[in-house]
């Protein structure tokens, strides 16, 4: 005997089954359960439906088929009752719900996660949720399910323990580590394990049935959906664009006012309830972190929050939330999307860099995305935030910065046009620049180690920092030597190039870093022979600024009593190159025997260019051509004939170059004076 009971929710009626009802052959339980499906497809189910379907799904009283259908079904409109979610998990330790079953509900669990109204009951059970981790096919669900659940209060040892003698049974893998990773942030004595500073993601993106319903639902129901709830996932297609690729609204965890922890009698206060930076010093280390972590990046009290506490465990979560949206809307996504899709991804890369300036340092997980991204990044999307969050990541080991950094950026330099080859150099100028920023900061006072004190800590020695920042000098110098040969010594590419070689040349004096580095010859000559006065004139400042650094670092040494960490070869370059523009622009000796720059007499001979040997100095070069014959006119206003040489003449001499330092090139003047 059928027994039917009528439940109203969303205009269509759904008639519950006693257990035993038979399913095979049941017309009316078949219509009722796609009438429920149709629903829930077109509008989702309301709280009261969802409580009725689920405990109907896992009470398993028509078997499991009907259950896994009905799983599948459970599309929220508004909001999920914790009662029902709990009310499950008891339905898990019956016992006799198959495995399959099982993943199925907690997978969609964590789909729904935040929109469940309230989590306090879901924490209460959080030690019968934990008894799942020991069932294999469970785990890396219940690992991530008990991430999203876990506080202080939670990590006791015998559940460290426990994972720890999982890891033994299944290996180092990584969900397990993402736990004992936050176990570690609350309880650091408990958990003396290693844990690697860079791990790929933790939390697989499992192929979710819900994610695109639950996505059509909240866009049809449009205002209907709570303003508070902001969905989490993405579509599954590779081919999908960056729909709803927008921070998450602030809300709560528990969506209640401010209530007490009857455990630790401690008011918990949620963050929405703050509303000035003065509530928010008051309850500083009360304070309930939203449900959405990422939408900590949308809230300027947030940041405040994250910069004074640095609770590593918001971070964590933080990182975790990045590393998933990154990954799903940036690099499975091979079309790029629409217009409108990438100005949503525009705003949202543009708020991360916003975060990562105010807290000023960047994400383990933009980090990690980032080495992947590279290698498919055709150089164009999205181009200057990639290039800017990719100048923001910590120092990267000289043994892995080549494979990780080096190989997939050269490929796009050399493959790119010159408004790309300047955006990269101005990229890893400015990575270089907060590499060596940090070095001062956090250099220890016996100048012998390194600490650099990211969220993702990074411990190297100073030998080992210096080798990172050596092997970046290079590879600017071999990008800018051949980049210059391909793009015709572009004057625009030379002037980015001069750039970086401005914040090298004071690696010493302004960054305490005992290293210098020359440019590359293919550098050296082109800023010096380079046909705009601005070009000749900033590298005669590079010269003069490593004049000022080799000074300093050899009194350094004699003042120490310490060995060099300035190697002789460095001293022979920069002599050579001195000797080389003095004679060039002041003696006007263009070719001499150890220029290292030679042509042949024979050959200058066939040129016809008269007195060849002066082409290049402050008078006869391409660059101050214009500024002589002008210098020319206004000293000599009478004569008709421009005879350049009546410049060399002592007196005139002297003018010259003050005439010189008054348009403005006080590089050139600040090397003459240190001649």
């Amino acid at each position: 005997m059928v027994r039917l009971k009528l439940i109203p929710f969303c205009g269509p009626h759904v008639h519950l089954v006693e257990a035993g009802t038979p399913v095979i052959g049941n017309d009316q339980f078949e219509n009722n359960l796609v009438l429920v499906e149709t629903v829930a497809y077109s509008k989702g189910l309301p709280p009261e439906g969802i409580s009725i379907m689920l405990e109907f799904a896992m009470s398993l009283r028509m078997g499991n088929s009907p259950c896994v259908r009905v799983l599948k079904c459970l599309i929220p409109a508004t909001v999920v009752p914790q009662e029902a979610v709990v009310r499950a998990v008891v339905w898990l330790c019956v016992g006799k719900i198959p495995i399959s079953s099982q993943v199925l509900f907690i997978k969609w669990v964590l789909t729904v996660f935040d929109l469940i109204d309230a989590k306090d009951q879901l924490r209460a059970i959080y030690g019968f949720i934990f008894n799942f981790v020991t069932e294999e096919n469970l785990c890396p669900f219940i690992c991530h399910l008990l991430y999203l659940l876990t506080r202080k209060e939670s990590v006791q040892i015998f559940r460290v323990r426990k994972l720890l003698e999982l890891q033994s049974k299944l290996g180092r893998q990584p969900f397990l580590l993402y736990l004992l990773s936050l176990y570690r942030v609350f309880c650091p004595e408990l958990v003396t394990l290693s844990i690697p500073s860079r791990m790929r993601s933790g939390f697989r993106n499992h192929n979710s049935p819900w994610k695109s319903a639950l996505i059509a639902v909240q866009k049809k129901n449009g205002s209907q959906v709570s303003p508070t709830i902001s969905l989490p996932f993405m579509t599954n297609s590779r081919k999908r664009k960056h729909r709803h690729l927008e921070i998450p609204k602030l809300c709560s965890v528990v969506n209640k006012p401010a209530q007490t922890e009857p455990s630790f009698s401690r008011k918990v206060v949620p963050f929405m309830q703050l509303n000035s930076f003065t509530e928010l010093l008051e309850n500083l280390h009360r304070i309930e972190l939203p449900a959405q972590m990422g939408s900590l990046l949308a809230s300027s009290m947030a940041l405040h929050y994250l910069d004074c506490v640095q609770d590593e465990s918001a971070l964590l979560r933080l990182n975790f939330w990045l590393g998933y949206t990154l990954h799903e809307e940036f690099l499975f996504n091979s079309d790029g999307g629409a217009s409108q899709d990438l100005d949503e991804a525009q705003q949202f890369l543009n708020k991360l860099l916003f975060t990562q300036d105010f807290l000023q340092e960047g994400f383990s997980a933009t980090e990690a995305f980032l080495y992947k991204f590279l290698r498919v990044w055709d150089g164009s999307l999205l181009r200057p935030q990639i290039l800017s969050l990719l100048s923001n990541i910590p120092v990267v080991p000289s043994l892995k910065i080549g494979r990780l950094l080096f190989e997939p950026l050269m490929q796009l330099f050399f493959t790119s046009s010159v408004f790309f080859k300047c955006g990269l150099i101005e990229c890893l100028n400015n990575m270089l620049s907060k590499w060596l920023s940090w070095h001062t900061v956090y250099a220890l006072e016996d100048d012998l180690d390194i600490s650099l004190n990211s969220h993702t800590s990074i411990n190297m020695t100073l030998s080992e920092f210096k080798d990172s920042v050596m092997e970046l000098v290079h590879f600017v110098g071999r990008l800018a030597s051949v980049g210059l040969q391909l793009e015709s010594y572009h004057s625009l590419l030379l002037s980015f190039i001069l750039d970086f070689y401005e914040t090298v040349c004071d690696t010493f004096v302004k960054y305490e870093l005992p290293l210098i580095v020359m440019p590359p010859a293919g550098v050296f000559y082109p800023a010096l022979f380079a046909t705009e006065p601005v070009s000749v004139d900033r590298l005669a400042y590079i010269m003069y600024r490593y004049k000022v650094n080799l000074t300093s670092a050899k009194l350094d040494i004699k003042q120490k009593m310490k060995a060099s960490h300035i190697s002789r070869q460095t001293f022979y370059e920069f002599n050579h190159y001195k000797a080389i523009m003095v004679n060039c622009l002041w003696n006007s000796k263009m070719s001499e025997p150890d220029m290292g720059l030679q042509l042949k007499e024979e050959l200058l001979c066939k040129s016809n260019i008269p007195e060849y040997w002066k082409s290049f100095d402050l008078i006869n070069h391409p660059a101050f051509m214009s500024c002589a014959i002008d210098f020319h006119r206004k000293c000599w206003p009478r004569k008709r004939n421009v005879d350049l040489n009546s410049i060399k003449l002592s007196r005139p001499w002297t003018w010259y170059l003050q005439y010189l330092y008054s348009q403005g090139y006080n590089g050139l003047k600040q090397f003459v004076s240190s001649m």
